[in-house]
Parts: C-alpha cells; structure tokens; sequence
C-alpha cells in the first residue's frame, strides 16, 4: 500500500485519479495537486461519487521547485505521477531528486519556446536518480507508453529481429464540435504543425509537416481514415533501445475538418508560441487559442466512436520474415461511464496508472535511474491493460501486406 500524489488536473490526471482510487490495495491514499483547486475538487467528488474513496486536494504551481518540494514533504508520496504539461517535466523531477521521491511522467520534456520533443534532457538525469537510489520511468501513457510495450512484447514473442515499425493512432471518434482537440489543444497543435521526422538508416530524416498521408483500414469495422505521418518521441527511445530497427514511422488520424481549420489558424498566426505585445501585454498566440477552444476534459460528454491505436511490426524469426499487428480498440461512450472522460484520455490516464502500479509492486525498473517503457519486461504491462480496461489484440500479418500497413483483409 502507498502513498501517491498526481500533478495535473486535466482529462489524462482525472483517468488516473478515479483508476488508482479503484486500486486501494496498492493506492492507499492518493493526492491530486494541480494550479487550480476547483478542477481537483470536483474530480475528488466523481471519485468519491463512483468508487467511494476520498482523495486529497492541493494547489501546486508545477514550474515552482520549492513549492513541489514542500508538498511532497506534506503529503510523503512514495511516488509522484506527473500528467500536467510537458514544460514541466524537468522542474518535477529536480523537485522529486530533492525530496527523494520516485517520477513517473506520460510525455518526454519539450521546452517551451520551441516544438522539440527529444528526450536528451530526461536522459541527463540518469546518474542523479542513480546515485540518490531513486527510480524515473518516462512516457507511461499510450503513445508513448503502450506502443513502446508493444514493441518490446513483439520483439520477446514473436520477432528475433525486427525491422520496420509502424505506430499507427487512429481516432475515430466524433465530439461535434465545428474544431476541438482531444488532449490539450497548446500541446497538440505543437506536435502536427512542428516537422515530421522518421528514423531511417540509422538517422532521423526529416520532411514537412502532413507531408505524406495514406488511408487506413482499421480492424473490427473502426473504418476507413487518412493518416499523416508526423513525429512522435517513441521513435526515439525505441530505435535506441531496439537498434536493429531499419525504420521507425508514426502516423496519426486526422480529419478534413481539423486540417483545414488548422490552416487557417496557421495562416493567421493563431499557432505562433512566441511572444506578441497585445495592449501592452505579452501573450503567446497559441496559449490564448488553447483558452478559447473547448476544454478536451469536456468532451467526454458528446464524443462518440471508438479509438484505434497499435503497432505494425516487421522482421525476422528463425531465419524468415515475419509480420504481426499489435493494437487496441477503445470505444468513447464506454470511457465515458466509467470515469466521465473521453477516450483519448483514458487510453493515456490507465497505461499511466498501470506502470505506477508496476513500480510501487517493484515488478518494473528494479534498479534506480531514468527508464524508458520497453527497457522493462513487458509481460506484467501486457497483462494489466487487459485486466484494467485497454484489452488489446495481437494478429500476424503477411509481410507484404504489412509494408503497405493493411492490417484487415
């Protein structure tokens, strides 16, 4: 049983907040921290509504050390779960170094003036959560954080070798509004507009943004989308963790709808993340778009459809080629009942749930440091994402049909 103290009150922290209170064997009291209060309580009452369990409220400014420190101390968390914003990454984990605290986060660090999802700054750490005998596991959401699990599964059961991976993060879900994004809009809008990059011969190679599409079919009647390949952090742990990958590539789902009014907010200058003076104040004009679209905690309310996200994996076993897709289908509305959000964040709040789980179990990162997902064995991930709401399916593929991602036949 333990103690654990959640940073970051949006749809992703309020999934992790109603999972863990489900887990009381090993959660025992759980703390929800975040800038504004008001979101914590009212999470802490649907918590309570639903499950029965009381959980703790605070306000904590994440970009402040001496504040996380001093709340760390109060609440005594055996491990801090960070799902608020990416910018905050590294001040988080200089506040659990100092309080000496095990880390967990969903998304790698970017800084905020510039759209640069690399995970060399976490790395850094290694040696100082080695030497104070503390643990950090990185990206425990779903992608990353699934996908990298589903990689290292293929690779343990299915693959000597593997060759080419696909992640492929279809949503097919509609929340009937005219534009929204499914997670925080300040992030998502950084990540489709910033450039796409893909690990090929040994390098990442890098095009425009949506420069290069397809459509894909997806598995149990999900349907029929266009993708675009665009860049995710994943890529980069994986192809250093796994190096005898030839090619990495992401590919998310978009719809006309969303490009288009993404162009025109583009064009106007709505994306920009530096700095403009507005009557006499300095605003970024991304910030002020994510404050007047729709919360995506919101959305869980109207979103319908079913999510499909998985990995398309080539490579070799006993000598042949070989092909399989990994994947998990998530339906919204079924989301929804369960702990009031939509499934963009629930398939992010329970993986991040699950690989806390693991660490307070001490099945997972066994030894201090900084750990990407697919260093740990995957097996004990794999089977909890059945056991707490993310069943998954494992299907082999013909190879050549996999070099064209046409996973249904």
């Amino acid at each position: 049983m333990s103690t654990v103290l959640i940073i970051g009150a949006g749809g992703v922290g309020s999934v992790v907040a109603h999972k863990c209170a489900e887990l009381s064997t090993i959660f025992s009291h759980i703390t929800l921290a975040s800038r504004t209060v008001s979101k914590c309580d009212s999470i802490a009452n649907s918590v309570k509504e639903r499950y029965g369990v009381n959980i703790s409220t605070a306000r904590i400014d994440a970009d402040n050390v001496p504040q996380t420190v001093a709340l760390i101390k109060q609440v005594k968390p055996s491990l801090v779960i960070n799902v608020a914003l990416p910018y905050q990454d590294l001040p988080l984990m200089d506040a659990c170094l100092e309080a000496e605290v095990h880390y967990l986060d969903t998304a790698n660090y970017e800084p905020p003036n510039e759209a640069k999802f690399e995970y060399h700054w976490q790395w850094a750490y290694q040696e100082r959560f080695e030497k104070a005998g503390l643990k950090a596991l990185l990206g425990s959401g779903f992608d990353p954080g699934v996908t990298n699990v589903f990689t290292a599964w293929a690779l343990k059961h299915h693959f000597d070798e593997i060759h080419y991976l696909d992640i492929v993060d279809v949503n097919g879900g509609d929340h009937g509004q005219a534009f929204a994004t499914n997670f925080n809009p300040e992030i998502n809008i950084r990540e489709v507009t910033a450039a796409c990059r893909h690990w090929e011969n040994g390098a990442f190679q890098e095009t425009d943004a949506m420069s290069l599409s397809q459509k894909f079919t997806c598995p149990e009647q999900v349907g029929t989308y266009s993708i675009y390949r665009m860049y995710h952090e994943e890529m980069e742990s994986l192809t250093k963790h796994i190096p005898t990958i030839k090619r990495a590539q992401f590919w998310m789902s978009f719809s006309g709808n969303y490009l288009k009014h993404l162009e025109v907010l583009q064009n106007v200058g709505m994306t920009r993340i530096d700095e403009i003076e507005y009557n006499g104040q300095k605003i970024v004009p991304l910030q002020f778009l994510k404050a007047v679209l729709p919360d995506p905690g919101d959305l869980g309310k109207t979103t319908t459809g079913r999510t499909c996200i998985g990995c398309i994996i080539r490579g070799i076993k006993d000598g042949q080629e070989k092909a399989v897709y990994i994947y998990n289908i998530c339906d919204h509305e079924e989301c929804f009942a369960e702990v009031g959000s939509q499934g963009v964040s629930y398939t992010t709040g329970v993986p991040a749930m699950i690989g806390a789980k693991l660490l307070l179990e001490g099945k997972w990162t066994t030894s201090a440091g900084v750990w990407n997902m697919e260093q740990n064995d995957p097996d004990p991930f794999m089977e909890d994402l059945n056991q707490f709401g993310l069943p998954w399916t494992c299907i082999e593929l013909d190879p050549e049909a996999a070099k064209s991602l046409t996973v249904v036949s």
